[in-house]
């Protein structure tokens, strides 16, 4: 990066006024070169669930240490693992922020382990992304996608929809049902494929539950490992980490698509830990998750922009997404209410009435 845009970049962000500022149950309006300057004597920001290879992370976490000097660590875990690690750890927290799929942003919020935070550019942030309070926002979107091996599926048998999965010969990878919202996310969208709905997820378990009846549903771990090792068929993934995991690995040796009948798209919000030992380098985070840049950084890993509307893109990195009309029959959650409750019994129901059949 060089100088004059890390300049430009820190001017913009200090120049930004409104930014809300909690101090416990207290809200104070605070130019941002406050926070910068609490941030930077915090020095550090770490955080759960946001690794180097997800979203492109490691270039914010480069460009965070850069401009303000903060160093930073990730653990790696599942929407539902971060929010046990802030509860089970309480007042001796170890991580500041985390990224969670926006069905548990609520449960985050209800389980009392969040701490409010509202950036310079909230009034951009669709209402459906957010929290009125500021406890959760949404960064980006993502589509659930197939990622299939071209070496190991022949081209006359690669899934493009729900109903190819079916009657098909390759395995079928989707991770930890029940812990992970990309999983839970890809049961949903493989329910709206088949007549189901946030509050009726029992079309989409049926035809897990058909692949394990068949030997053809797999428990690898859809991870760029796996795939690298040829480990995975067909995986089930966010198009954002299918697609920067296709390049990562091979270009030509993988395929993308969203599937043709249906799809979801829905998105991943930061939360910002109540005992976070760093609460104004997090705050800082998510300011600068949310700024332009920050939002280019996250196209560029393949997720797309929450802001999206309000950002034009650089060519080079609207190039690298797949193109909009993959995405006709991909649908948001509607019905949030109905879709949390549903991700809370996923876990009982996968074991019930899925991997009961795994042979």
């Amino acid at each position: 990066m060089n100088p004059t845009r890390s300049t430009l970049l820190r001017l913009t962000l200090t120049a930004a006024l409104g930014t809300t500022l909690f101090a416990g149950q207290a809200q104070a309006s605070s130019d941002l070169s406050d926070l910068i300057a609490a941030a930077q004597e915090e020095g550090r920001v770490d955080s759960v669930g946001m690794p180097d290879t997800w979203a492109n992370w490691k270039d914010t976490w480069a460009d965070l240490k850069e401009h303000y000097g903060l160093e930073h660590m990730d653990t790696d875990m599942s929407s539902a693992e971060e929010i046990a690690k802030f509860k089970a750890e309480g007042e001796n927290a170890t991580a500041d922020i985390g990224d969670v799929g926006i069905s548990f942003g609520p449960i985050a919020v209800a389980e009392g382990v969040t701490q409010p935070y509202k950036s310079s550019t909230w009034d951009e942030i669709p209402d459906w992304a957010k929290d009125d309070d500021g406890h959760w926002v949404l960064g980006y979107t993502g589509t659930i996608a197939f990622m299939t091996n071209k070496q190991l599926v022949p081209e006359e048998e690669r899934p493009r929809s729900f109903a190819d999965l079916a009657e098909g010969e390759y395995s079928v990878s989707l991770g930890a049902v029940g812990q992970a919202a990309q999983a839970n996310s890809a049961v949903l969208a493989a329910a709206f494929a088949n007549g189901g709905n946030e509050s009726d997820l029992a079309p989409g378990l049926e035809l897990f539950a058909e692949l394990a009846r068949q030997g053809r549903l797999s428990l690898a771990d859809p991870s760029i490992a796996n795939l690298e090792k040829g480990e995975v068929e067909v995986a089930l993934l966010w198009d954002f980490n299918a697609l920067n995991y296709r390049d990562q690995i091979d270009r030509d040796a993988f395929e993308v698509v969203i599937p043709s009948d249906a799809s979801v798209t829905s998105g991943y919000a930061t939360i910002i830990n109540k005992h976070a030992p760093h609460p104004n380098a997090a705050k800082l985070a998510r300011e600068f998750i949310l700024s332009d840049e920050g939002q280019f950084n996250l196209a560029e890993g393949y997720a797309r922009p929450i802001r999206a509307q309000h950002l034009t893109l650089p060519e080079e990195i609207a190039a690298k997404l797949l193109p909009n009309e993959q995405y006709a029959h991909a649908r948001p959650v509607e019905d949030f209410e109905a879709w949390e409750q549903s991700a809370r019994q996923l876990p009982r129901q996968w074991q019930s009435q899925v991997l009961i059949h795994q042979q």
